[in-house]
């Protein structure tokens, strides 16, 4: 019997930052419609930052969470409606309006040192019904002790999966192992993967984590996301079907979702660029690299520099105006060098 491994597309969310978070809500129907006839097992509908992420800060997107849930809600009959939830942004409120509109799962995402912080979410999602994964961000920025330390926290809590997420795109398939291999061990929940293509290894590293034992992985269709982009779902199902692994999701169907709905609206092509390279070479949180690219253009500087910089002082999610102060030093400093592109 084939070992069984849930993906969860995470198009409608991590897709966002790709798309300067304008996705219509015919783009949204269609995505979730064509998802859920593939047999995906969720569907994560959020702002790139999970709930209530549009703000100045984040990005505003073109529609309410309320408008993008109930869009997705309409044509989801299968697969369970996912959100994002970071504390600090997300609310009990907010979860609740997503549970009004048929939310499943509730995926509660912190720095991978601060699982702390998350307890009063997990329990309350729990307590709403939801089944709870919870993420581990930014998890090359630390040994596979530490992040065990952190996901007996979250399994303390309540937690339902504990995610490794490599959110900089920054992970070799070592790195990759030996951190699901560890929770894997020592937990006696599940253990999932979320990868980042910034350095061509998305689908390896994915594949490394089932390997290790991980039940649960993400994809984007056509890759589409933040920084160079996610592991594609379709190619994530196809790989995973060669290797003797059972998803439940259709090739065909999600392969025609790919090139048929989400490829047409790119904004640019999914490729590792020299930006997003610099992303997983330096370590910085993928859906910095847009805000990157409008500073640098801004101060007249070259975005590879600024991610540089940026590595060096380890910045997380939730810095991004780190982004204009490095931007604004090294314009002070040299002229820029070569394409930015």
């Amino acid at each position: 019997m084939k070992n069984k491994v849930r993906i969860v597309d995470t198009t409608l969310r991590d897709g966002s930052h790709a798309v300067k978070h304008e996705f219509t809500l015919e783009d949204i129907t269609k995505i979730s419609s064509a998802c859920d006839r593939a047999g995906v097992y969720g569907i994560e509908v959020s702002h790139g930052d999970g709930l209530a992420g549009s703000s100045v800060q984040y990005g505003w997107a073109k529609f309410s969470d309320e408008e993008r849930l109930g869009a997705a809600a309409k044509v989801v009959k299968k697969s369970r409606i996912t959100v994002l939830l970071l504390p600090g942004i997300g609310t009990r409120e907010d979860l609740g309006m997503a549970i009004g509109f048929g939310a499943k799962i509730a995926r509660i995402a912190t720095h991978v040192t601060e699982a702390d912080i998350s307890e009063q979410h997990i329990k309350m999602a729990k307590d709403m019904g939801l089944e709870v994964m919870t993420f581990l961000m930014l998890a090359h920025m630390e040994g596979p002790q530490k992040l065990l330390e952190q996901a007996k926290l979250m399994e303390g809590y309540g937690a339902d999966v504990v995610y490794v997420v490599d959110s900089a795109g920054a992970m070799l398939p070592d790195d990759v192992r030996s951190r699901v291999g560890v929770l894997r061990e020592n937990l006696r929940i599940g253990v999932g993967f979320h990868g980042h293509n910034n350095l061509g290894l998305a689908i390896g590293n994915t594949l490394a984590a089932v390997q290790e034992g991980a039940t649960v992985v993400d994809g984007t269709l056509g890759g589409l996301g933040a920084g160079a982009g996610n592991a594609p779902t379709e190619v994530l199902a196809a790989v995973l079907d060669k290797a003797g692994y059972e998803t439940g999701v259709d090739l065909y169907s999600i392969m025609d979702a790919a090139a048929d709905i989400v490829f047409p609206r790119m904004l640019r092509p999914q490729v590792i660029d020299k930006p997003s390279l610099i992303l997983g070479y330096a370590g910085v949180y993928s859906s910095f690299l847009l805000h990157t690219f409008k500073a640098a253009d801004q101060f007249k500087v070259d975005p590879r520099d600024v991610l540089i910089e940026l590595g060096k002082r380890k910045v997380v999610g939730g810095q991004e105006d780190m982004i204009i102060d490095v931007a604004y030093e090294l314009s002070k400093k040299s002229p820029i060098q070569g394409n930015q592109q």
